[in-house]
């Protein structure tokens, strides 16, 4: 890799932490539309799951292209990486959006082109750090104890991101529509534990990897979901008089 393309990469890095911090700053006060949050006024719309599927997808489809491109196609450690990626992403971009429940509800098209590019990027900075940029790290990296504790970290915000959207996705019996309060799991603790499930995992991510580009994810992670979290909290609290009062947003006890 030329010293030009190594200085463009960490160009877009410090970018990309600055749009971060913007993003958190608009989210603060700007509540996206899209789920429970949808409203008019953010032009043509299509179908959630078509929404999802294109806003993800790139999320799968970069990352994978830029480990068939390198020279660590036979690394157990880059193909570890990548598995655990897509561990994640094929789900969120596959599977996810195509076991939804609640009907036929749309998401404003500019909502998905954001997401799309969001995922472009991010699969950049991964893929070209993780495949190309890093470190090359052999097999005994698989025992290392950043990788083993990362790993645990991934797979537990992972069943807990799994574990929270069954139960949102079983609220409501066939033929129900509206809104209902989630209990159980870490809905005992918070309003939103599927999303602190994706900050473990990317916690994880980030350790695992002992990336910048894994860091970075993280705190785009929180930039955008902490706020929503905060949303979600004070909609819950707001609609249904009986909500508990003991839950906190996304960290438990805290906030």
């Amino acid at each position: 890799m030329c010293p030009g393309e190594l200085a463009l990469y960490w160009w877009v890095v410090y970018a990309w932490v600055g749009v971060a911090a913007v993003t958190f700053l608009a989210l603060l006060f700007i509540t996206a539309p899209y789920g429970r949050h949808m409203r008019k006024g953010w032009g043509p719309t299509l179908h959630r799951t078509a929404g999802w599927v294109l806003m993800e997808i790139p999320a799968v489809i970069v990352p994978v292209v830029f480990f068939l491109l390198s020279e660590r196609t036979g690394s157990a450690v880059a193909l570890a990486f990548l598995g655990i990626w897509l561990l994640h992403y094929v789900n969120r971009s596959l599977i996810y959006p195509f076991r939804l429940t609640g009907g036929n509800i749309e998401m404003p098209l500019s909502i998905a082109a954001m997401g799309f590019f969001f995922n472009l990027v991010n699969g950049w900075l991964q893929g070209r750090y993780l495949f190309f940029i890093g470190p090359v790290l052999d097999a005994s990296w698989l025992v290392d104890p950043r990788f083993v504790a990362g790993t645990a970290l991934f797979i537990a915000g992972f069943v807990l991101n799994q574990h929270s959207d069954h139960v949102l996705r079983n609220l409501r019996k066939p033929g129900e529509t509206g809104y209902k309060i989630p209990y159980g799991g870490g809905y005992r603790f918070v309003s939103c534990p599927n999303y602190l499930g994706e900050l473990i995992e990317w916690a994880g991510f980030a350790l695992l990897t002992w990336s910048p580009s894994g860091l970075i994810f993280l705190l785009w992670t929180a930039a955008n979901l902490v706020p929503r979290a905060r949303t979600h909290h004070r909609w819950y609290v707001e609609k249904f008089p009986d909500y508990p009062r003991e839950r906190k947003a996304i960290v438990p006890f805290l906030y």
